[in-house]
Formats: structure tokens, C-alpha cells, sequence
């Protein structure tokens, strides 16, 4: 088949937007024994010339069924690598997932247990299940082309996250039957879903939300469970807890006392921490530029 015409015949996968709808779409694949050019969100789709387009409706079964299959075959860091490549907003990040899920597969089929010195007790040996000398190692190899762009992937989605961990600032609000602590961000990706465990575990019981505007998303603890909100718009949300204004001065007192004025830098500040967090961090607040300072 001519290159033309390959490309007459290509198809591409649209998810929904989810880790579910990702995984579906790749079970998708194998199910219909096709190799689709392009795996991509809705929001992201591009059709090419002459290419047929397939909307993948996703199937909670079909996806816990992959997200088995990549931990057992793959270990836990290359469902991580999926997972991160799912809430990426890169135009590529679902096609870079399939496309490493695939060469990873392969790996799999191409063991040779034959010189193994554990392949009489070996699970593997007899395709009853994963060679563990493999699991993982398809990950590392990251000068191959199937696995460059999901490695670049997970490195930015990971940085956003370590973003999220340190850049989130919380408020104490109260009001009638509310106790609740709250926060806002606008990360790159939509990180919220895996960073939320971090958070629930420095809160314990203490409810707080997490709010990430440039997804209209919001996180909930409850003190005892914690789930996901769409919300386009910020919520509605109580005044400030009586010591909130005092508390938040300290800490603008604090960070301005511990910072060595011979030793200012801020274009090594704003490479440590980008620009686009200070609206929501408490010690920039005297900082903001004017045209990134709050409505009063």
C-alpha cells in the first residue's frame, strides 16, 4: 500500500477527555485489530485528509481491564506514564500513550526464556503472564521513538505537579455550618486528580477544596472521603475565618523577613517560581504586577 493511500485508509480514535476514555480507546484498538493514526481528546481533534474518524465510547470494564494489563505487563510506573499522558493538555499525549502501550506489548511477545535460569518457576516462561526482567524496562529505553514523547510528557505533567505541591496556598473560611479550607490554582495540566492524595493526607481530617480554575475542577475532602466537582465557575464560597487576614499579613511579614536583599534575583525567582502562579500565592500579593494584581 502506497504512502497515499495509507493515509486514505487511517483512522483516529476521539476519547472523551478522561483517563477511562483513554484506556477504552486503547482497548479499542486491539479489539478491532486496528492501528489508528491519531488517538486524541475531542477537544484536540484535527482530522487529517481523508481520514475516517471513530468516537470510542468509554467502558469502565474495558478500561480497568487495560489499566490491569499495563501494571502487570508494564508495572506501576508505566500505567503512572499513561495516567500523566491522560491529564497532559499536549495535543499528542493520547497518540504518544497508545503508541508506547504498543512497543510495550511487543517487548512482552519478544522475550526468549530459553537461556533464563528462572524460567522453570517463571510464569512468563510459559505465557501464563508477564516476564519480569521486562516489566518496566520498555519505559527507560527513551531514545526510541515510541517512547521519547510519552517520557517528555510525563517529565512536564510531573513538574506540575511538584508545582502544585508547592505553590498551593489555603484559606480558612467560615460561615453558617461551613468550616472548610480553600485554595485555587491554574496549573497546565490537569493535575488536581494527582496531587489530591497528598493534600489528603497532610489535612486528615480537616475538610478543604482545591480548586483548579483553567479546568473547571474542583477537589473536595471531606474529612473522611474525597471526590471531583465540575465547576466552570468558582464556587460560592463563605467569608474568611476571623484570623485569616491576620495569619495571611504573618506570612507575608515572614517571607519578606527571611529573604537576603544582597542576594535578589528575580529572574532566577520567576524560573523557580513562574509568574503565572503568583495571583493565587499569599506572599506575592505586594509583588503582583499591575496587571496581574486582583480586582479589589
Amino acid at each position: 500500500m502506497s504512502a497515499a493511500a495509507e493515509l486514505y485508509d487511517s483512522v483516529a480514535y476521539v476519547y472523551d477527555d478522561t483517563l477511562e476514555g483513554l484506556l477504552s480507546a486503547i482497548f479499542a484498538a486491539y479489539a478491532n485489530g486496528e492501528d489508528p493514526l491519531d488517538v486524541v481528546p475531542e477537544r484536540s481533534l484535527q482530522p487529517r485528509l481523508g481520514q475516517r474518524v471513530a468516537t470510542i465510547a468509554t467502558n469502565a470494564h474495558h478500561a480497568d481491564r487495560v489499566a490491569r494489563t499495563l501494571k502487570g505487563q508494564g508495572g506501576w510506573r508505566t500505567f503512572a506514564a499513561v495516567r500523566a499522558a491522560a491529564v497532559s493538555e499536549q495535543p499528542d499525549a493520547g497518540t504518544a500513550a497508545y503508541r508506547f502501550v504498543r512497543y510495550m506489548m511487543d517487548e512482552q511477545k519478544r522475550r526468549d526464556c530459553k537461556r533464563c535460569r528462572k524460567r522453570a518457576s517463571c510464569p512468563g516462561a510459559t505465557g501464563r503472564g508477564p516476564c519480569p526482567r521486562l516489566r518496566g524496562r520498555a519505559l527507560s529505553d527513551i531514545s526510541h521513538p515510541a517512547v521519547a514523547p510519552i517520557h517528555r510528557i510525563e517529565r512536564s505533567v510531573s513538574q506540575e505537579c511538584e508545582h502544585m505541591r508547592q505553590f498551593i496556598r489555603f484559606e480558612h473560611l467560615q460561615g453558617e455550618g461551613v468550616d472548610v479550607w480553600f485554595a485555587r490554582c491554574n496549573p497546565k495540566s490537569s493535575v488536581i486528580p494527582l496531587v489530591m492524595g497528598h493534600f489528603v493526607e497532610r489535612f486528615n481530617v480537616q475538610p478543604f477544596i482545591i480548586y483548579d480554575e483553567n479546568h473547571g475542577l474542583a477537589g473536595v475532602y471531606e474529612g473522611s472521603r474525597w471526590y471531583f466537582v465540575r465547576a466552570e465557575d468558582a464556587p460560592e464560597l463563605p467569608s474568611q475565618a476571623g484570623e485569616e487576614r491576620l495569619m495571611q499579613a504573618a506570612w507575608r511579614r515572614f517571607y519578606r523577613a527571611v529573604a537576603v536583599e544582597s542576594r535578589y534575583n528575580p529572574e532566577l525567582r520567576q524560573r523557580f517560581m513562574p509568574q503565572r502562579f503568583w495571583k493565587n500565592l499569599t506572599e506575592m500579593q505586594d509583588e503582583l504586577p499591575t496587571a496581574l494584581a486582583p480586582l479589589s
